[in-house]
């Protein structure tokens, strides 16, 4: 799944749109190394999402293309 994608699906980032823009900006990174929105997400990768003042250090645990809103947190830990 496109990285883009999962981050709407999983719900780190609200629209889809909001998400390939921050990847085009390099502040989506995946094993520590910055990725555009066309990235293939795989179980285990971790992602760092750099907001304005704070980041998010995620490990992706499951793929799923659509998840209720109460679920959508089953589709990553996270990390530190």
């Amino acid at each position: 799944m496109r990285i883009d994608k999962f981050l709407k699906v999983s719900r780190l980032i609200k629209r889809r749109t909001v998400a390939n823009d921050a990847c085009e900006a390099q502040k989506i990174f995946a094993n520590g190394k910055a990725v555009k929105p066309s990235y293939q997400v795989k179980k285990g990768d971790i992602l760092e999402i750099k907001f304005v003042n704070s980041s998010v250090k995620v490990r992706v645990t499951d793929i799923s293309d659509n998840v209720k809103k109460g679920d959508a947190s089953s589709l990553y830990e996270i990390v530190e």
